[in-house]
């Protein structure tokens, strides 16, 4: 795998309300999903205007293929075919953009931002139908919005079998404060000293609210230096453009989708990007409510 070689790299953004904007298939809880199940050449859609604006990666469109959003019954079924099919579509969308590198992303199996949720023996078998069915069409695994140290850990050791690099992107708690946590309590610091190396070659944040991002970096960079990991292993952030979420709540859950911030315009969120480039990051995106338009601003960076 060949990252691009000016820095920042630009990820994507958030492939749900791209969908949304577009006029795709988009209902809950099936999420993103619902567009791939029903109507897939949006998924290719949204992966093109990211790749216009500017996006050096791509991330396949698997995150909604757990039984969270699906149901047990229609990811037993279908579960594999889809988990191909997203792949397959974001590899045919890089074959006509030379240097584009398309991300497996890897969900958190048992639900997003609830540590309290995942079990290993649970997850695992949930792991597996999306690590065997992407494996062949993508460049390099984007384990996202994981929540606790546990969870990287489980991921790490099941992509490392895989010969290929791991990039573990945390998401933390909205909280102004001098140490980052992860949405499990634990440490920034602590999970970054015992999750980045060997397989994993990048730690990143996503989906938090923009203004936490700069001090994760700081203390993953901390954490970095006192592993000698500093030139071995890349920092990036990829935030999302919610408002501040609480303990216990999903974001798009059945209460209803997540406000967008009408604060963060793509120009507002490059200036934090700067930010966030100037404490370590390397690779900088967005994840939920980050649009075209804003990476498109990102772009400029290069």
């Amino acid at each position: 795998m060949k990252l691009p070689s000016i820095l920042p790299i630009i990820l994507d953004g958030g492939m749900g309300r791209e969908l949304e904007r577009i006029g795709a298939p988009f209902q809950q809880p099936e999420w993103s999903a619902h567009a791939l199940i029903a109507a897939p050449h949006f998924i290719s859609q949204v992966h093109r205007n990211f790749i216009d604006a500017g996006a050096e990666i791509i991330t396949t469109n698997t995150y909604a293929l757990v039984p969270f959003h699906i149901g047990e019954k229609r990811l037993n079924e279908q579960g594999a075919n889809l988990i191909k099919l997203a792949a397959k579509l974001a590899r045919d969308c890089v074959k006509t953009n030379s240097g584009v590198l398309v991300a497996g992303c890897i969900p958190p199996v048992l639900g997003s931002y609830r540590p309290d949720l995942f079990s290993v023996e649970q997850a695992k078998p949930l792991l597996e139908p999306l690590i065997n069915n992407q494996e062949a069409d993508v460049d390099f695994w984007l384990a996202e919005t994981i929540s606790s140290i546990a969870e990287a850990a489980m991921v790490k050791a099941r992509t490392a079998l895989t010969n290929k690099p791991t990039w573990i992107s945390f998401t933390v708690k909205d909280e102004i404060a001098t140490e980052s946590k992860l949405r499990s309590g634990e440490s920034v610091f602590d999970a970054v000293s015992l999750i980045a190396g060997q397989n994993v070659s990048a730690i990143l944040f996503n989906c938090s609210a923009v203004e936490v991002m700069e001090t994760a970096l700081i203390n993953a960079k901390q954490a970095l230096l006192a592993q000698g990991l500093e030139n071995e292993v890349q920092l990036g952030v990829y935030a999302n453009n919610f408002p501040p979420i609480g303990e216990l709540r999903e974001a798009n859950n059945d209460e209803g989708l997540s406000i967008i911030r009408n604060d963060v315009s793509p120009k507002k969120y490059r200036q934090f990007v700067s930010a966030w480039i100037n404490a370590g990051a390397s690779i900088v995106g967005g994840c939920c409510g980050v649009s075209p338009e804003h990476i498109k601003e990102l772009a400029k960076l290069k």
